[in-house]
């Protein structure tokens, strides 16, 4: 199994608090396995993410950081894991993604135009409970991380987790106070986190809101009726309902219409 190289091991613990530590970072890791892209994010609950680190070109920063920011970021299988509480370790998407992912809304209106034939990322746990993912990424002019590859990247996952706590051990501070001064959540997080439970609310029941959030998610109806512990049939049921009500005639549509009740004051068409 490769490592980082003393000097890269060096030069990532010297930049520690200083402007240079995710190109540093980057820098050494592309130095065991080749990839295209790194984007670093921070999460905390359903806020807005902050983007710590990119190296993307500004036609593609577009898709893969102020786009996702606006709202895709809430469909996204490592922003759910680390809401759900994943363990800090290095994953592929693919095994963090519903069964349905690659066919669902949200990969086909925007994760396609990322054009990556694969990201893998670091899930790292800091203070005041935040998430941050470091992603790796491939276009799909290159092959996905072998398994070998990926072996590597997760045997420096210690250092990498080590050194991005440390980095960022006050990236809380960003944040507003997370009670606000009197227990209030903020207006973005009154927003976001509510924004499955609200979308539709003046004309879907709140079943069938549970069935947009996780058709939005990429689940299948299979995977729907397991997690509501209700039949397929009634999930489609369900979605046919959702459609008629909400005046729309496909996930796509569905997507959109989610995706602008994001931007707008509340979360009800």
């Amino acid at each position: 199994m490769s490592s980082l190289a003393s000097e890269d091991v060096g030069a990532i613990v010297t930049a520690i608090g200083t402007p240079d530590f995710a190109p540093r970072l980057v820098a050494g890791l592309k130095a065991l396995t080749p990839f295209d892209y790194s984007v670093m994010f921070g999460y905390r609950g359903g806020e807005r993410p902050i983007d710590l680190y990119d190296n993307f070109p500004t036609p593609k920063r577009r898709v893969f950081v102020t786009d996702y920011q606006e709202g895709p970021y809430l469909l996204d299988p490592f922003f759910l894991a680390c809401t759900g509480g994943i363990s800090p370790g290095l994953y592929r998407l693919r095994d963090l993604a519903p069964d349905r992912f690659y066919q669902s809304e949200y990969f086909r209106s925007y994760y396609v135009q990322t054009g990556l034939s694969e990201e893998i990322g670091y899930c790292i746990s800091l203070q005041g409970g935040l998430m941050a993912v470091i992603s790796l990424m491939r276009t799909n002019q290159s092959p996905a991380f072998s398994a070998r590859e990926f072996r590597d990247l997760a045997g420096v996952e210690p250092i990498v987790r080590a050194a991005a706590a440390r980095q960022w051990s006050e990236l809380y501070r960003r944040y507003a106070p997370a009670g606000n001064g009197n227990d209030e959540p903020t207006d973005v997080q009154r927003h976001i986190e509510q924004a499955f439970l609200t979308f539709g609310r003046s004309v879907l029941t709140p079943r069938e809101r549970e069935v947009v959030e996780y058709v939005l998610k990429g689940h299948s109806s299979d995977a729907i009726g397991k997690i509501l512990e209700i039949s397929p049939g009634t999930v489609r049921i369900h979605r046919k309902n959702i459609y008629s009500k909400l005046a729309i005639n496909s996930q796509g549509d569905l997507f959109s219409l989610f995706i602008r009740a994001l931007a707008s004051k509340t979360a009800s068409p």
